[in-house]
């Protein structure tokens, strides 16, 4: 046995570990509770509260309700004003207490956290007392004038503590940053909406209107009213939000079932379930066997039982389902799941009417008559109904482009012939079975009523539950299938949709990058080469399968991604060989950002070049970070290294969850805060992060946080890395000044004890190297007019210059990038396709954002 034992350590030693683990855990509870203090108050209040009227055993008792409970009886009728404020501070049964410490300590500490003290208490008590005392003025204002929900909730009394909560989060979002902004207040709206619409108590209309109140309160606070402004996010981000508000709208159907709720216009889906099971034999006696001798009630007492049985209640979560299904394919992009959900919300539009028929009929009017007010107001409900479907289905088409994944065709194929066959079988089987006991169903069926109450198999019940003809089969196993037959379809479905959305049409081109990343390792294809395996692009590969080139068509024109993966040697022909292809298919052929030893195979061609940027170049190998040249480099490398930054080289894969989410975070950040649209093309972003040959290079400051990030592509030649060309960078808010600098020098110092050659700081778009000693510069032309012009129009939306100088400071060389076409007649084509490879998803309010931000440049 190996180790110390306990007799060899001093007592005293042994004596003082657990009092300092003790010390230790108290120091953190103390630090905890010192960060957010009023937080911490407000969940004693709670509980206290709770213990003293007794809720924290069960529901509120009548004293106490008719005393500190707000609502039109006590607050408005009884002039108990104090009740707007005593309401926050009670739970009403033991859940809400569960609840409301939690969200004490969860979501007031976050606002807390962000706000202080002083203003969390300030927003707390603002939004709550306001969103009661103006919610329950609402409902005392519409009793009188017999609005139906006002009416139906003046009775109702509320202690509440989460409406002061969700007043000051949506008040603490004007404190953070654009990305967690945009989140909570997406998020929580979305949730308060699912609440309000599908169950309609007053608490939750008390939220809302703290909500609001919040969001302006917060602005007010940060003294900044810009926070009140929309920021736009990333296409990941996108995804992840418009997926968050579709799965949430999906759940607002069971909270109505749940609470059994006939306040919202969303609440009809509860009526199609009674407490009790109604029976078939009193119901027969009752009204007859015959279709024409069941009145209005009996076609009710009709349409519950056949909304009744275990097939109907899971058929009723079919709309869930899709929806939940529709977000986890939106999340990842998915353009079958965008169909899906606008499919749905599409049924919910078009078999609304349906549902309202139960809903009227439930209706309390005034001796069944019904007024033109009581017209109005359900017109005015059923449109209310009708904005969630129809907002989704618009928010939907607007992010339209965000969703274009799609997957293969054989794959397709597959999903619907399996759809297909399944409901030929189902189907096909119920009305089989059907005709042969037709005579055991009730009321009195055809053939051809049997035909449709087929189709309605598969529909949930509360879309045509009162929809004729509604019949209720008598023998077992008919009765069986009629429960069965829905339920298994969609399962089925279902199960067909996530096999198809986890397929993507880049399978199909596994192939042909495997067979890329072979030559690429073997040739190179220069230091932007690997970029030829992102996203976006295909492969051509020469008869001899020994050559490729990367290229996208765009209006045409067939855009390039750098040089020639080929032997040198083997320029010409490929180059040739790709032209022929391209004048095949009747595209123009453009190579882009290619090197300077390609340029002479252009010219034996007759085709024009010009220069699209300069490379920057850093040889790794002898590389010494000394003399004046390098000054403001080792200045921040020194830096750096005093206050205790690490680097980490890493990828993508290695990274543990918890960082793969900060750097995430830390890109969001970065693109939320910019009003223009991210380019493309040649520049990466997080996708690109994630190939497993990508190497990343973190900047870690002392308290382990990232403070920059940059990854690198590989540079091969004879399958052997020989040096790294730099894509993304980012860097976190607060980060150390020259952090960027600190970090591209550390990962030089990496490559060239790695032995590589070369560090690629990537090419500036539009630049122009500076002239050495003595060099004259060229002969301006149209062309170089037009480029210099377009660099100095383009400067205050993309700093290109200001990058290019940022590179300098690491003493490169230089290599211009050129482009080389056949055709100068095709040049507005040309420019116009590789705008659009940079910009492939601008939508229109980028497109003014960046006109805007060009425009104030050259004002400037």
């Amino acid at each position: 046995m190996t180790g110390t034992s306990m007799e060899h350590v001093p007592r005293d030693e042994v004596d003082a570990e657990p009092s300092g683990r003790l010390r230790s855990t108290a120091e953190a509870l103390s630090g905890f509770i010192r960060r957010i203090p009023f937080s911490i108050a407000f969940t004693v209040v709670l509980v206290v509260t709770s213990i003293i009227t007794g809720t924290i055993v069960g529901g509120a008792s009548e004293p106490t309700t008719d005393m500190w409970a707000a609502g039109v009886a006590t607050t408005i009728q009884a002039a108990k004003w104090w009740t707007v404020a005593t309401a926050l501070v009670i739970p009403w049964d033991p859940f809400q207490l569960v609840f409301g410490v939690l969200a004490a300590i969860l979501l007031l500490g976050i606002a807390e956290r962000r706000m202080g003290s002083r203003r969390a208490i300030l927003a707390f008590v603002v939004t709550g007392v306001a969103g009661v005392a103006l919610g329950t003025l609402l409902q005392w204002l519409g009793s009188l004038a017999g609005e139906w929900w006002a009416t139906g909730t003046a009775a109702d009394l509320t202690l509440d503590p989460l409406t002061g909560v969700t007043g000051a989060l949506m008040a603490a979002t004007a404190f953070m940053r654009a990305l967690w902004r945009r989140r909570i207040r997406i998020v929580t709206f979305a949730v308060i909406l699912v609440f309000v619409l599908y169950d309609g108590d007053s608490s939750n209309v008390y939220r809302l209107i703290a909500a609001i109140i919040g969001l302006l309160l917060g602005a007010l606070l940060a003294g900044d009213p810009s926070t009140l402004r929309t920021r736009r996010s990333s296409h990941a981000e996108t995804r992840t939000l418009v997926a968050v508000v579709v799965a949430v709208t999906a759940v607002g159907p069971i909270v109505a079932l749940v609470n059994r709720t006939e306040l919202t216009p969303f609440s009809f889906g509860s009526y199609l379930f009674g407490d009790e099971p109604i029976d078939l034999d009193a119901v027969v006696s009752q009204c007859g066997t015959t279709a024409a001798a069941i009145g209005d009630e009996c076609v009710r007492q009709l349409a519950l039982m056949s909304a009744q049985g275990f097939g109907m209640f899971l058929l009723s979560f079919v709309p869930v389902a899709l929806l939940l299904l529709a977000g986890w394919g939106l999340r990842v992009g998915r353009r079958f799941a965008r169909w899906l959900a606008i499919s749905v919300n599409l049924a919910i539009l078009l078999f609304a009417r349906t549902a309202y028929d139960v809903t009227i009929t439930t209706a309390d009017v005034d001796d069944g008559t019904w007024s033109v007010f009581d017209i109005g107001e359900l017109i005015v409900w059923i449109l209310a109904a009708l904005a969630l479907p129809i907002g989704i289905i618009v928010l939907l088409i607007v992010t339209r482009r965000h969703f274009q994944l799609r997957a293969p065709r054989g794959a397709f194929r597959r999903f619907v012939l399996t759809v297909v066959v399944a409901f030929v079988v189902l189907a096909g089987a119920y009305f089989v079975i059907g005709l042969a006991t037709l005579g055991e169903y009730w009321p009195a069926t055809t053939a051809g009523d049997l035909l449709l109450d087929t189709v309605k198999r598969f529909v949930p019940p509360h879309f045509l539950a009162v929809v004729d003809p509604i019949v209720l089969p008598g023998h077992d196993l008919t009765s069986f299938l009629y429960q069965a037959v829905g339920p298994l379809f969609w399962t089925i479905f279902i199960g067909a949709a996530i096999a198809l959305m986890r397929r993507t049409r880049s399978e199909d081109g596994a192939a042909d990058d495997a067979r890329l990343r072979v030559l690429l390792r073997r040739h190179g294809g220069g230091t932007l080469g690997f970029m030829a395996t992102w996203p976006g692009n295909v492969t051509w590969f020469a008869d001899d399968g020994a050559s490729a080139v990367a290229y996208r068509v765009i209006n045409g024109v067939a855009i390039t991604m750098s040089d020639p993966i080929c032997a040198p040697a083997d320029a010409g022909r490929v180059i040739r060989g790709f032209a022929a292809f391209c004048d095949a298919n009747s595209w123009v052929p453009v190579f882009y950002s290619v090197h300077p030893p390609y340029l002479p195979v252009f010219e034996e061609l007759g085709w024009q070049h010009m220069p699209v940027g300069e490379e920057t170049l850093v040889r790794t190998t002898g590389l010494e970070l000394t003399g004046k040249p390098w000054q403001k480099v080792r200045q921040a490398l020194n830096r750096g290294i005093k206050e205790g930054i690490t680097t980490v080289w890493t990828s993508w894969n290695e990274l543990p969850l918890a960082t793969e989410a900060e750097i995430n975070s830390i890109s969001e950040e970065w693109v939320a805060e910019k009003e223009l649209p991210e380019m493309g093309f040649t520049l990466g972003g997080m996708e690109e992060l994630e190939d497993h040959e990508v190497r990343l290079m973190l900047a870690l400051g002392p308290d382990g946080r990232i403070q920059a990030v940059t990854s690198w592509l590989p540079v091969y030649r004879g399958n052997e890395v020989i040096g790294w060309t730099i894509d993304f960078m980012r860097r976190a808010e607060g980060s150390m000044n020259g952090i960027m600098e600190f970090l591209i020098a550390s990962a030089a110092l990496h490559m060239k004890e790695d032995g590589a050659e070369v560090l690629s700081l990537s090419g500036a778009p539009l630049a122009t190297k500076p002239l050495a000693d003595g060099e004259e510069p060229p002969e301006p032309n149209a062309m170089t007019r037009f480029l210099e012009f377009l660099a100095k129009t383009l400067e205050p939306a993309y700093g290109f210059s200001s990058l290019f100088r940022f590179k300098a400071k690491f003493n490169p060389e230089y290599e211009t990038l050129s482009m080389a076409y056949p055709d100068p007649l095709a040049l507005p084509a040309i420019g116009l396709a590789i705008g659009r490879a940079y910009l492939p998803d601008v939508s229109p309010k980028e497109a003014v954002a960046l006109m805007r931000t060009l425009t104030r440049g050259a004002a400037e």
